[in-house]
């Protein structure tokens, strides 16, 4: 479900060169062999130049990712409170109607309009802030701690296969008009909201299985199932419930937004992820387009090259969750990653014009920003929402994932429009610099919570060589 969200998201970022060029008409483009020329030129003339024409593409992702942000923050609380399936499949139905609307239904009727435009993905970003929460929530009711680095590791690839998928679909049908590159997109994302609601299962409640952490009498699993950060003196027999629970009996009253904000390390964690989520989400919105216009390649070319980023995001988050599930702790993983991702980032800005240099600089990068942005938006959400502090008392998972994904979108919202700004006003190498700053800035945020984790890992060293 997530995969055909991020597809479908992904294919604006796709054909940004296409609507751009379509926005800002000239003597040789496309509307010049119509029969009524002059007609065409003014219902599509929005902008005088193509700079302003990227200013507002700048504008649109920004304007998007704020309502997301946004949304995420009710989304979360909504997720906690109705059916999940109904709540995932409504937005991406939804979702897709709308995105149809955007990208296809406009063109075909030539009608181009500013505010039209906003007001679209205003309402796009707040139905695809459905997504994240409740998807994580659903895989937080069947995955206990142990292994879970791993797990959702892999999983949250789903982000960067949809990105694949959205830039596969988008470069095969581009040649007939961006406007199919939305409508083929559109149409999966809708079916998939059909199939989520006729065959999603929230919990393993749904199919008679016990709980998550029912059935564990204590020992290897109630030790896995200790909290990121916790104090040493929690009670170990609390625990889990699943963010559907059916017995209304047992069913604790769902957190407070602001409770959960005041959990340990959601604050540290969500500006930490404002600061990487605006880093990875400009490579999501703007790397094909800067590959185009900074290389000149072909908008079709780049779209398929951009794949190679999400290749290395997708090995990065799954080899980095595994790493965390070994050492049992998640920030000096993150740090790590995150300084190389400094050094990863330098190195791409001075990517030479050949294709297979960039993809695989392209790729490194999105190992090292990639990765860590997937284990805070999926592992590290789940495990800050199954403190000791909420179990037994409230369910928090998908109001903690909203709060954590939600501080993050509006991060990456402020970037996209810096992005265009800085583009315009200065050069691409400085929006480069903009990202190392950002990354610098995540490790800052982290840096109380990787002390903490590093003391403890010497501790534990140092209890097992008194052992030994």
């Amino acid at each position: 479900s997530y995969s055909l969200l991020h597809a479908s998201r992904k294919t604006f970022s796709n054909v940004k060169v296409s609507i751009s060029s379509q926005w800002t008409p000239f003597c040789l483009n496309s509307t010049a062999p119509e029969l009524r020329p002059y007609e065409l030129w003014n219902s599509s003339h929005l902008f005088p130049n193509p700079e302003e024409a990227t200013l507002f593409l700048g504008t649109l992702d920004t304007v998007f990712l704020f309502s997301y942000a946004v949304g995420l923050f009710v989304s979360g609380i909504v997720g906690d409170r109705l059916n999940l399936r109904w709540v995932l499949s409504f937005g991406m139905c939804s979702s897709a109607l709308v995105e149809f609307c955007f990208g296809t239904l406009t063109e075909w009727l030539h009608f181009y309009n500013k505010w039209f435009y906003c007001c679209l993905w205003v309402v796009n970003g707040l139905l695809q802030s459905t997504g994240w929460p409740c998807v994580v929530a659903v895989m937080g009711n069947w995955f206990g701690k142990a292994g879970r680095g791993f797990v959702f590791g892999l999983w949250s690839a789903c982000a960067s296969v949809g990105n694949i998928l959205g830039a596969f679909l988008a470069s095969c049908v581009l040649k007939y008009g961006y406007e199919y590159a939305f409508l083929v997109t559109a149409s999966v994302q809708f079916a998939g909201g059909v199939v989520v609601f006729f065959g999603l299962l929230t919990s393993p409640k749904e199919v008679g299985l016990p709980e998550l952490g029912a059935e564990e009498d204590g020992g290897v699993e109630e030790d896995a199932n200790r909290p990121l950060m916790g104090s040493d003196d929690a009670d170990d027999d609390d625990r889990n419930y699943s963010i559907q629970a059916t017995d209304t009996d047992n069913q604790p009253k769902a957190i407070g937004f602001f409770q959960a904000c005041c959990l340990p390390g959601v604050v540290l964690y969500s500006l930490a992820y404002a600061c990487l989520k605006l880093v990875n989400y400009s490579f999501f919105f703007w790397l094909p387009f800067y590959l185009s216009i900074n290389f000149g390649w072909k908008e079709a070319e780049a779209d398929q090259l951009s794949i190679w980023y999400d290749v290395g995001g997708i090995v990065g988050g799954t080899i980095q969750g595994l790493i965390s599930d070994v050492l049992q702790k998640r920030a000096p993983v993150l740090a790590i990653s995150l300084l190389l991702a400094v050094g990863s980032l330098f190195g791409y800005s001075r990517s030479p014009n050949n294709k297979p240099v960039n993809a695989v600089l392209m790729a490194i990068t999105g190992f090292f920003i990639g990765g860590p942005s997937n284990m805070i938006s999926s592992a590290i959400s789940t495990d800050l929402g199954r403190q000791d502090l909420v179990k037994g008392n409230s369910e928090a998972l998908a109001t903690v994932t909203g709060i954590v994904d939600g501080t993050g979108s509006i991060g990456a919202a402020v970037g996209q429009y810096l992005v265009s700004l800085i583009q315009e006003n200065l050069e691409w190498m400085w929006v480069f610099y903009f990202f190392i700053l950002m990354t610098s800035l995540t490790i800052l945020f982290i840096s109380p919570l990787i002390a903490r984790e590093v003391k403890l890992l010497l501790h534990e060293r140092r209890l097992r060589m008194l052992a030994e």
